[in-house]
């Protein structure tokens, strides 16, 4: 049930960055060590966004696979079970390269005032990028 805090520091973060602007979409990258499961978070999301400017906001999830390298001999792999050790040296001294990661990349909000800022004037939106990767949230897996 994680995912309902994770929904929270996700519905915080974007709005932070909505400047009151209504929020269309919220792209998210998720590594498979988070393990979220993607519908239960766009469940909570839902509920948290409630009477908000992400109110009727799509979450839009990427999930990233895990990848690892070896410190000892460099190989790096994207393991297919939870095994930590080097499949060509068999060392456990591993790093993390992938998989860890939960951020909001960017979010799309409309624009009330007319100006496109560059973006597709058809569909009345902007896209917001967040400079600096902002991760959602830092609780323990």
């Amino acid at each position: 049930m994680h995912e309902l805090s994770i929904a929270t520091a996700v519905l915080n973060t974007a709005l932070k960055h909505a400047d009151d602007r209504r929020v269309r979409t919220v792209h998210l990258r998720v590594g498979a060590m988070r393990q979220v499961v993607p519908d239960s978070l766009v469940f909570y999301f839902e509920i948290v966004a409630r009477d908000t400017a992400c109110e009727g906001a799509a979450l839009e999830l990427i999930e990233l696979d895990t990848q690892l390298s070896c410190r000892r001999c460099g190989r790096g792999w994207s393991p297919e079970i939870p095994a930590f050790r080097c499949p060509d040296c068999g060392s456990a001294d591993v790093e993390v390269q992938a998989g860890e990661e939960l951020e909001v990349e960017y979010i799309e909000v409309e624009d009330d005032d007319g100006d496109d800022n560059g973006q597709d004037e058809a569909d009345g939106r902007t896209e917001h990028h967040i400079e600096e990767k902002e991760t959602a949230c830092t609780a323990p897996r």
